[in-house]
């Protein structure tokens, strides 16, 4: 059984609140599901480098806010950067980065973590999108053939199902901004994956699916200003 603390949207941006902001650890794992700050900001590796000291291991999604003001190649690179100087030279007792983009951790010999940002399916066409979604695809079906008994946690910033959404906003014409339908994609149906954590949509969301017991959940704090109700910076799961 692992514990992985798990928190989204917490948009320490909205007030420079890197140096100020508390998350008190409750598991041994911590996971960051996007929107957590900009990467243009020294203070969100210094809010990283808190983190480290607290985990044994960090998950990092990026949002697509950590790129505000800058560009996705300049944060991919950054976070790359930050990543292999902690791993490389960890302080004492500071425990390890992984930066998930488009990325598989085996967590122990049963457990697996595949983490992108997702995006979201505007256009049918649109490229991050339909990369991630062909890489989370790929990676589920190889691990069901090769390794049938491993669990699977995916971690994405982006909201993979319409039943995860606000009520009120299940029909506007923006929601797919937020949100596409990964219910047809064997990514979802397989029955490996136990959890999926997201963020984005600053509407917190804790379910398990019926038939395959899979739990679907985000976590999200919202901005300072306007915190979305039900966050809980305690908030774990166990698989």
């Amino acid at each position: 059984m692992v514990k992985i603390q798990v928190v989204s949207d917490l948009h320490l941006e909205s007030g420079f609140e890197y140096d100020a902001y508390e998350l008190d650890p409750v598991a041994p794992y911590l996971a960051l599901i996007g929107d957590i700050g900009n990467t243009r900001d020294p203070g969100l590796f210094n809010f990283l480098k808190r983190m480290l000291k607290q985990h044994e291991l960090v998950f990092f999604i990026a949002g697509n806010h950590e790129p505000y003001h800058s560009s996705w190649n300049s944060t991919h690179a950054k976070l790359r950067e930050f990543s292999d100087l902690v791993n490389k030279e960890p302080e004492l007792g500071a425990g390890k980065f992984i930066y998930m983009n488009q990325t598989r951790y085996d967590l122990t010999n049963e457990v697996t973590i595949l983490g992108c940002v997702l995006f979201s399916a505007i256009d049918p066409k649109y490229m991050p999108h339909e990369s991630d979604l062909a890489w989370l695809n790929a990676q589920v079906s190889r691990i069901m053939v090769e390794e049938p008994n491993r669990k699977i946690i995916i971690f994405t910033h982006y909201c993979p199902t319409f039943d995860a959404t606000e009520p009120k906003y299940k029909t506007s014409l923006i929601t797919s901004g937020f949100t596409t339908d990964m219910t047809k994609e064997e990514c979802w149906k397989c029955d490996n994956v136990k959890v999926w954590a997201f963020g984005h949509t600053h509407y917190n969301y804790d379910v398990v699916e019926e038939g395959t017991g899979k739990r679907i959940m985000a976590n999200q704090r919202g901005y300072n200003f306007s915190k979305a109700d039900g966050f809980d910076p305690t908030k774990t799961i166990e698989v």
